[in-house]
C-alpha cells in the first residue's frame, strides 16, 4: 500500500551545486538538510520542504525545458513570491487556473519548471 510521498528529486547540471544552493537556499529560503555519508559521493544535495525533501541530483544530457515534469510548492503567500523571483531575473508564468486554488509557474536556473500554489 502506498502511503504518501517520501521525497521528489530533481536535477541540475553536475557541478552546478553552488549555483543551485544560492537559487534554492537563498532565494527559495529552503533549508539544506545533511545526505547520508553513502550517497554524498554522488553529487547533489538534499532540501527540507515541510515534513517532505526534495532530493537534487545532478545529470548532463537532460532537456529541462521542454518537459511538463515539475514540483509545486504550497504557500501561503503567493503574492510576495512573484517580486522575489522577478528580482532574481525569474520569468513568472500563469498557469491554467485550477478551482480553489492561485497559482504560478516558471523556470528554475536549470530549467526544471517550478509551480507555487495556494489554497484559496
Amino acid at each position: 500500500m502506498i502511503t504518501g510521498i517520501h521525497h521528489v528529486q530533481i536535477t541540475i547540471p553536475k557541478g552546478a551545486e553552488e549555483q543551485a544552493k544560492a537559487f534554492y537556499c537563498d532565494v527559495l529560503r529552503l533549508k539544506e538538510i545533511e545526505k547520508p555519508d553513502s550517497l554524498k559521493g554522488r553529487g547533489g544535495f538534499w532540501l527540507e520542504v515541510g515534513d517532505r525533501s526534495v532530493h537534487v541530483g545532478t545529470e548532463d544530457g537532460v532537456d529541462r525545458f521542454s518537459t511538463k515534469a515539475h514540483i509545486a510548492y504550497s504557500v501561503t503567500n503567493l503574492s510576495e513570491w512573484g517580486p522575489i523571483l522577478e528580482a532574481e531575473g525569474i520569468e513568472r508564468m500563469e498557469g491554467i487556473p485550477i478551482p480553489g486554488f492561485d497559482r504560478f509557474e516558471f523556470r528554475d536556473p536549470f530549467g526544471n519548471r517550478v509551480e507555487m500554489i495556494q489554497a484559496l
